[in-house]
This record gives C-alpha cells, sequence and structure tokens, in this order.
C-alpha cells in the first residue's frame, strides 16, 4: 500500500519536520507520498550517487522530492514533472518551507511521456519515477535517452513488468517498494 502521512510515526528514520508536514498535506488531499523509509533510501541514492541533477516524474506535493533535495548538493537541480499544477504550487510551498532556494527545482507542468521528450540527452544523474497514471514504456525508453551513462533510474511502486522493461540494465531490488537501475555504460574498447 502507498505511503501517506498517517504512517510516519512507525520509521525509526528521523524525518524533517517539513516532510512531515508534507506527508500530513498529502494524507488530506489523499496523494499518495513515499514512507519515511523509502524517502531516506531516495536522499542516500542522491548521496552516495553523486547526482547534480535529478528528474522526477509525480510532483505530488513534493515529499519525494525533499527526501532527494536533503540528499543533492546545495548547486543541484532537480526537476519535477506533474499534471497537478495545484499540487506543484503546494510543492513549492514545502520547498521554500524546507529552506530549499527556488533556483534548486524546476517545475514542470503536463504530461511526463511529452514533457520528459523535452529534456536534455544524457544530462540527469538520476531519474525516479513515481507516478502510475503513465506509458512506462515510453517514459523509460525516454529516461534512456536522459540518463549519463552509469546514471541511475528509480521506480517507485514497481509494477510487475518493470524487472523484465529494464532487463538489459540489471534491476536491483532496493527496498520492496523501490526497483533500482543504472544505465549500462558504453564498451570501451
Amino acid at each position: 500500500m502507498p505511503a501517506t502521512g498517517s504512517d510516519h510515526r512507525a520509521s525509526a528514520t528521523p524525518v524533517h519536520p517539513v516532510v512531515l508536514h508534507t506527508m500530513t498535506w498529502s494524507a488530506e488531499f489523499s496523494v499518495d507520498c513515499v514512507a519515511p523509509a523509502t524517502g531516506a533510501a531516495l536522499r542516500l541514492l542522491t548521496t552516495v550517487g553523486a547526482a547534480h541533477t535529478a528528474v522526477e516524474v509525480g510532483t505530488g506535493l513534493g515529499v519525494s522530492a525533499l527526501w532527494m533535495l536533503q540528499g543533492l548538493p546545495p548547486d543541484a537541480i532537480l526537476t519535477s514533472i506533474d499534471t497537478d499544477v495545484d499540487h506543484q504550487n503546494m510543492a513549492r510551498q514545502a520547498f521554500a518551507a524546507a529552506g530549499h532556494h527556488p533556483s534548486r527545482t524546476r517545475l514542470i507542468t503536463g504530461r511526463a511521456e511529452t514533457m520528459l521528450t523535452r529534456l536534455a540527452d544524457n544530462a540527469y544523474d538520476l531519474a525516479l519515477i513515481d507516478c502510475e497514471s503513465i506509458d512506462r514504456d515510453v517514459c523509460v525508453d525516454v529516461v534512456r535517452r536522459l540518463l549519463r551513462p552509469g546514471g541511475l533510474l528509480v521506480i517507485h511502486r514497481p509494477a510487475d513488468d518493470d524487472r523484465a522493461r529494464l532487463a538489459d540494465w540489471s534491476p536491483v531490488r532496493l527496498l520492496p517498494e523501490l526497483l533500482g537501475a543504472c544505465r549500462p555504460k558504453p564498451l570501451t574498447r
């Protein structure tokens, strides 16, 4: 079951007060969000992966983005795509409340299948797909182009066929609700 603001007390992971507040907003507005353990994993992945650019499909109210921003360096930029402008406006408020300068985030309103195609090739270190109402085949194909070689794709709440979709990437189950896969680096001779 997707995480909501109501299950944050069960986690031993320290949670920033703005993240807790945003999780509560998410529960009030019936917007799914990641649980604290998943958020901590996203923060860790952005930190150890030394990501400077990340793209997220499914802004929601900003919970996943808040976790990733904690792991990204201060000069990093997080791009997030969602169809709901009201949710993105609430996410902007959460980012500001957490002390993130507006230049650290780029929120794009529109369908991921369309908006992802407008982003630059080989420009992202990490991509998070955190949305169920998309054409995953299209999104995964586009993300292949967006990620730098060695870049990480993370899927929150993976579907049964996501592992097969990423077979040539050597996907790894990071947590029960997270599937990750690195973009293969080109072979050098």
